[in-house]
């Protein structure tokens, strides 16, 4: 017999899909999610038409995508809007000229992250998007 409070029933992980055509970037952004609990990678993309197939299907929280990507970052940030309009997102690029945040924000995207931030930055940034409602 337990004489301890009832636990809270544990929200379910936040799901997340990554998209970037670089491999080794996208497998180790891939790793650093999967390590957390209350994170779940639903599934990868290296270009427009693969993340936007995931994006109908899944339905995620979270979308992770790089501004400059096969296809379009922008483009596949308006439709996930579109088709998932709960689906929150961050754009990661490499560039942090302000005409590509300003077009990433007009297609939609929630938070503009610039490649090199730490595992920690990036991890906080999708708790922050995916904070629950």
């Amino acid at each position: 017999m337990t004489t301890g409070a009832p636990q809270e029933p544990a929200d379910p992980p936040l799901t997340v899909i990554l998209c970037d055509d670089n491999e080794i970037l996208l497998d180790a952004l891939r790793e650093v999610v999967r390590a957390q609990p209350d994170l779940e990678v639903l599934g990868t993309a290296s270009d427009a038409e693969e993340a936007l197939r995931l994006v109908r299907r899944h339905k995620p929280d979270l979308v992770v995508v790089d501004v400059r990507f096969p296809g379009g970052g922008h483009l596949v940030a308006q439709e996930t809007l579109r088709t998932s309009p709960d689906t929150r997102m961050l754009a990661f690029s490499a560039y942090d000229d302000s005409s590509s945040v300003e077009q990433m924000r007009r297609a939609g995207v929630s938070e503009y992250m610039v490649k090199g931030v730490t595992n920690a930055e990036f991890l906080a940034a999708l708790r922050r998007l995916g904070k629950r409602r």
